[in-house]
């Protein structure tokens, strides 16, 4: 296949998936968006209500960010159903209405940008952004630049092409074709735990670390075309490309490593008391139930948002 063809099959492959067909069989990856509001099980039409100010916690938010009036909020939208475009290029997803909920409870509006997910700490630190709400697993790690406020839990799971056809299994990848998100929990584990183990067994390790992409949705992509013979992700978006590829995929094993999400703020920022306050408050009054049960993953609800509370 030449360059010229693979490409022109590429974009023909982004355009079937985006669509939500059952036909997407070009031998490449998506490089579009989603480009649906359907759910795993959630209600992607349902209204949430807009959360009420609270004076005590908005009197928290520094002076500059107060007077521009906004939090500026970076996502990475190729991550359905956590932040991805709708059919109408708008960016929505669970973290989105809770981010657009936190601003309402401190007396602010949301501004949700689309970023790469390798760029979005970078902006954090730099102040481009005030807050990044983009599925970013809490680790200690990133709380050495970073401050994280946590607000849910999700775990990594694994997915496969309908019935298995390469007897993928989950605790041996060992020279598995293994598609990855650029920057992700997932891509680190393949680099620095499952090769080094199959370097440690004597076994042909995962090619070139992953097969990396800048985007979940061309990950997903890679595999249903047979680029790829195993995708790996938070649960969520394994159980949302479960249901968006209408049966081509499977999930295999179990979810493992869990561990809480967190809202990424500048190290030492006042607004990091108030996002935490914030998400506490939003479980509080059912706001925050409101929006996990809306796009389906209520599985992964928190009681309490904690600060840098990374366990590994």
């Amino acid at each position: 296949m030449t360059a010229r063809t693979q490409r022109t099959r590429l974009i023909a492959a982004a355009a079937t998936l985006a669509a939500g067909t059952l036909l997407l069989t070009a031998c490449g990856s998506n490089t579009g968006s989603s480009g649906s509001t359907g759910t795993a099980g959630g209600n992607a039409t349902q209204q949430i209500s807009a959360a009420a100010a609270d004076p005590a916690l908005a009197a928290l938010v520094p002076a500059e960010v107060k007077s521009a009036g906004k939090l500026v909020v970076a996502a990475d939208a190729s991550y359905a159903p956590n932040e991805f475009k709708d059919e109408k290029g708008d960016i929505v997803g669970m973290d989105v209405d809770l981010a657009k909920a936190v601003a309402q409870k401190l007396g602010l509006t949301a501004d949700v940008q689309n970023a790469d997910f390798t760029s979005i700490i970078p902006g954090i630190s730099s102040n481009k952004y005030q807050l990044g709400m983009s599925s970013f697993t809490d680790t200690k790690e990133r709380e050495k630049t970073v401050d994280m406020v946590t607000y849910f839990t999700a775990g990594s799971a694994a997915a496969v092409k309908k019935g298995n056809p390469d007897k993928i299994n989950l605790d041996d990848l060992c020279g598995k074709k293994v598609a990855v998100q650029t920057g992700t929990t997932q891509a680190d584990e393949v680099k620095d735990t499952r090769n080094p183990d199959c370097t440690k067994a004597g076994k042909p390790t995962i090619p070139n670390d992953g097969d990396k992409f800048t985007l979940q949705t061309d990950v997903t992509g890679a595999l249903v075309a047979g680029r790829d013979q195993v995708m790996l992700a938070d649960s969520p978006v394994i159980d949302y490309a479960l249901k968006q590829t209408g049966g081509q995929l499977e999930k295999i094993g179990s979810t493992y490593d869990s561990a809480p999400y967190g809202i990424v703020v500048a190290k030492g920022s006042g607004l990091t008391k108030a996002v935490q306050g914030a998400i506490t408050a939003l479980i509080a009054d059912g706001t925050y139930k409101q929006i996990l049960d809306k796009w389906g993953v209520a599985a992964g609800a928190v009681t309490t948002s904690e600060i840098n509370a990374a366990k590994s």
